[in-house]
């Protein structure tokens, strides 16, 4: 779960962590009011995106009347970054955050480290809007340093983590401090990324987050009821909004073979066997292991709502999850929602001929499948209005 940089600002503060102020709005009154506290100030787009400031969504105003100019140009707007893609994301609400006199920028992130089982502090001295083409041009220039999650932060990798930006002095002692709340708070709140970037030095000398994005891992929100507040539904997916109310796990493509799968080994298979024909899949789809026959239907709703969709395979290995389940699943819904693009079924494992004849006897016109390669040549046959 992603959430905005307003709201991972007030988490930071809430461990300690240099900020500097700020006050979200979500009306044009409200952006003039928060302005005319700080002077000039930076009026900021909220929303989940990196790349703000080349696409417009981050400007400097020298005046309350300035920010309250950009504000009624910014509310509204549809913001087209490098990640969000040509559709965009319309600006719904505001951060207004006191301007910095900046002397120096870096970057500084916590993530997950899956080869060690632990967490990694990611530091580069060339922080700011340039951090994607530094990792690109210059890797050399962003360095690892492992966490245990065990032992915790020590002192000696902060003091790593200031050699790679060239801290010294008092500056040293800030970014240690500050990189020991930073994996509290990643550990506690069960965090997948806290970003800082940029982190700047002040001509004060003084660090402080001037930017912050903190991520949440899904599978752990249920121990965080705190967190839910702060999930916008408008910034996600409506897709993948719905599947996670359905306890789906689904991520949306931009391909034209809807795919529905139990497992999400056997889900990435399937995307990679249609790709290695010649197909391109609309989505990653996995029902799980337990699924029911009402979340069959709603992976069916969930694939048909994205209009590009020219055909469903649906690849089942019946383990846990049985052939018949899936496929009285797949009758019902065929016949509820009356589908008119072609559906490719692939069924094995545990009660398959009992799924087979449940499907044979439903008198439906369902493509029947041999093995995953038959159906993944069938489907894509079926996307582009062929007989395989």
């Amino acid at each position: 779960m992603k959430i905005h940089e307003y709201q991972a600002k007030e988490m930071l503060a809430s461990y300690g962590a240099p900020v500097p102020r700020g006050i979200p709005a979500k009306t044009v009154d409200q952006a003039y009011e928060a302005a005319s506290k700080f002077g000039s100030c930076v009026v900021k787009a909220q929303v989940h995106s990196g790349g703000r400031g080349k696409a417009g969504g981050v400007k400097f105003a020298e005046t309350p009347e300035k920010a309250r100019s950009v504000a009624e140009a910014m509310l509204g707007m549809k913001l087209i970054t490098k990640q969000t893609g040509p559709e965009g994301k319309i600006v719904r609400q505001l951060l207004i955050s006191e301007a910095v006199d900046v002397e120096r920028e870096f970057y500084l992130s916590i993530t997950g480290d899956s080869e060690r089982a632990g967490l990694v502090i990611v530091a580069s001295a060339a922080g700011g809007t340039e951090i994607e083409e530094t990792a690109k041009e210059h890797p050399e220039a962003i360095v690892q340093i492992p966490v245990s999650v065990i032992e915790g932060f020590k002192s000696y990798q902060g003091i790593r983590a200031a050699e790679v930006l060239g801290l010294e002095g008092d500056l040293q002692k800030q970014l240690i401090s500050l990189l020991g709340k930073l994996v509290k708070l990643y550990l506690e709140k069960d965090c997948s990324l806290v970003e800082i970037n940029p982190l700047v030095q002040t001509t004060d000398g003084k660090l402080l987050c001037l930017d912050a994005k903190v991520n949440f891992d899904d599978n752990a929100l249920f121990r965080h009821p705190e967190l839910a507040p702060m999930r916008d539904i408008n910034e996600e997916d409506p897709k993948e909004y719905s599947a996670s109310l359905s306890d789906l796990n689904y991520v949306s493509l931009d391909g034209d073979i809807g795919c529905l799968v139990n497992g999400a080994g056997l889900a990435m298979a399937t995307m990679d066997i249609i790709k290695n024909f010649g197909g391109s899949p609309a989505n990653f789809l996995d029902v799980g292991g337990s699924a029911t026959t009402e979340r069959v239907k709603s992976a069916f709703e969930i694939i048909l709502s994205d209009g590009n969709v020219k055909a469903i395979f649906v690849n089942i290995f019946g383990g846990i999850m049985k052939c018949d389940i899936i496929a009285e699943g797949l009758v019902q819904a065929t016949r509820d929602m009356g589908l008119s693009i072609p559906v490719v079924v692939r069924l094995e494992g545990t009660n398959v001929d009992l799924g087979r004849k449940i499907i044979e006897d439903s008198g439906l016109a369902i493509i029947a499948a041999s093995d995953m390669a038959d159906g993944a040549r069938k489907a894509i046959a079926a996307a582009k209005g062929v007989k395989a």
